[in-house]
């Protein structure tokens, strides 16, 4: 359709990479940059910012995909620019999946300087690559893009294409795609096709309910189970509902949920109030028996425990102590029984029972 994205100033929603005085554009605008690894949500703008990387450096582009890129794809263009003044920028998407294989290949051209490698995953590819290829190249981090900027991305598309569209469907556009520009114009456009003027009705006939990140993707899995905890943690029954909302109609496991309370019962309430302990035990025990959609209510009910509970993480503290002094060994002597009383009563059984 669309909204082409020429420069850095046409990219929304990435001021941190895209403003003037952000280090990725001086890197770009000095020629500067090195090999790089682009990390964030779908439709954040990653495949839009390599490619504008390669125009702001003069670098011929190569786009690929990591679940269908040939070892001989990039030997190919690694011959065709061997001995020249001039280097290419091989663009690879979905990078946390390349083989072990793919990676040993680009270690070479990477040591060398003789390409340029930019990378783009929706999981933190760190985790996935080698420690050499690591540590050749620098990681940035993209975001959802805000409703704000999705906003003055629709306003601009809408002009180009010259559609209209009332306040009530630009609004349930914005709103419904979740931070995912990608997924904000590609429904513009299929609504498109039902007349230029789009209206609620037919938005909502494409797209019925607002999209989900969903926690199949690693990144998405801990940071929503991390806002829950942390939600939690700070007292907050409002946040912390909401996020075991995202948790459930993402489709998470109510046992891994159930599971995680019982952790922050003991960890984070812990003897402030003992109780707590034993209430999401016993929702552990209950979710695992009866499962979704009733699950959701003793999940719920739990959560709103622990957040109105008082807090406290002495036991936490104070094993993580002892063990700490153990790995620097700092070991100490055994209680001798007489200190703790039991010199008397156990007299007979201490002199029989000596170890030899």
């Amino acid at each position: 359709m669309i909204n082409k994205v020429e420069n850095f100033d046409d990219l929304l929603g990435q001021e941190h990479l895209t403003s003037p005085s952000s280090p990725l554009r001086i890197l770009c605008e000095k020629k500067a940059l090195g090999h790089s690894f682009l990390f964030g949500p779908t439709g954040c703008g990653k495949t839009s910012l390599a490619r504008i990387i390669a125009k702001k450096m003069e670098l011929p582009f190569y786009e690929f995909n990591a679940t269908s890129l040939k070892v001989e794809q990039l030997r190919k263009i690694f011959d065709q620019y061997k001995n020249t003044l001039e280097k290419p920028l091989i663009f690879i998407d979905e990078v946390h999946r390349l083989a072990k294989n793919q990676q040993e290949v680009l270690l070479p051209v990477m040591e060398n300087n003789s390409v340029l490698i930019v990378g783009a995953s929706t999981e933190n590819p760190f985790f996935s690559l080698t420690s050499a290829i690591r540590s050749r190249s620098i990681l940035f981090e993209l975001y959802y893009v805000s409703n704000e900027a999705l906003t003055i991305l629709l306003d601009k598309t809408l002009i180009q294409t010259k559609l209209t569209c009332n306040n009530d469907a630009k609004e349930y556009l914005v709103s419904s795609s979740g931070g995912d520009a990608r997924a904000m114009l590609t429904l513009l456009e299929f609504s498109s096709h039902l007349g230029l003027n789009i209206t609620l009705q037919n938005i909502k006939s494409l797209r019925p309910n607002a999209l989900s990140a969903g926690c199949s993707e690693a990144g998405v899995h801990y940071n929503l189970i991390s806002s829950l905890i942390k939600s939690m943690r700070a007292s907050n029954m409002n946040k912390s509902i909401y996020y075991l909302a995202r948790l459930i109609d993402g489709g998470e496991s109510a046992d891994f949920i159930a599971r995680r309370l019982v952790i922050f019962a003991s960890e984070d309430v812990g003897n402030a109030n003992p109780q707590a302990l034993t209430l999401s035990t016993s929702t552990m025990t209950s979710v695992s028996k009866i499962g979704y959609p009733e699950a959701r209510i003793l999940l719920a009910q739990a959560v709103i425990y622990l957040s109105a509970s008082p807090k406290s993480n002495s036991s936490y503290l104070a094993i993580n102590k002892a063990l700490d002094s153990l790995e620097n060994q700092k070991i100490l002597n055994f209680v001798e029984l007489k200190e703790i009383g039991y010199e008397y009563k156990m007299k007979n059984w201490i002199e029989h029972n000596q170890y030899s």
